[in-house]
């Protein structure tokens, strides 16, 4: 008969949101950011992107903690086929938001689970559409602070959930962490999702 046996987890990413995320569903979790190069290759498109970006965070951990799984991801929001990425002031953020106004994005949320020498990785695409904001409501949302550490000046999980209209697609990928997503990748490097022991893996 096998036994289900706890696996240590890595999250390589310092993030509050994914920390959130993976508490919430009962993952218990280290935090340890990987520093990395996230400039855009030359005629790099933006899915495969996000996707490098996740799977050479979870490698850079994974070579230094070989017996752990790592968990590592990547958000971009894409407008009319660029990256919009974190503003660089307010300037920047109110900027951003003016472009996303009234109009429909897109999230891709790459995740890559990597353990034993074998990586695993997908991108969720997620629609977005923005209600109408006015310049003083964006002035006002952005003296908040809340949009100066997120892709796309926004963060669909506080204040910014007031000026989004509708999503298509996972919720929690536009936090940054698609779950479904996560627990899929999981299986396919081996290892067992568990509403009462997080991560597992058998023996």
């Amino acid at each position: 008969m096998s036994v289900a046996v706890p696996v240590e987890v890595i999250l390589a990413s310092q993030s509050p949101r994914r920390r959130a995320l993976l508490t919430l569903v009962g993952i218990r979790h280290v935090v340890r950011p990987a520093d990395i190069d996230e400039s855009l290759h030359p005629g790099e498109e933006p899915v495969p992107h996000a996707e490098r970006l996740a799977r050479e965070k979870a490698h850079r951990l994974a070579a230094r903690h070989p017996d752990a799984v790592v968990i590592a991801a990547d958000t971009i929001v894409v407008l009319d086929g660029e990256i919009l990425g974190k503003p660089a002031g307010a300037a920047e953020a109110c900027a951003t938001l003016a472009r996303l106004s009234g109009r429909t994005h897109t999230v891709f949320t790459a995740v890559a689970v990597a353990r034993g020498g074998r990586t695993e990785s997908a991108v969720e695409a997620v629609r977005v559409t923005f209600r109408a904001l006015g310049p003083e409501e964006i002035a006002a949302y952005v003296a908040t602070g809340e949009p100066m550490d997120k892709a796309g000046a926004y963060g669909i999980q506080g204040y910014g959930a007031t000026i989004v209209e509708r999503i298509e697609g996972d919720y929690f990928s536009v936090m940054g962490l698609g779950l479904r997503r996560l627990v899929e990748l999981l299986a396919r490097v081996g290892l067992r999702y568990d509403f009462a022991e997080g991560v597992t893996a058998r023996r």
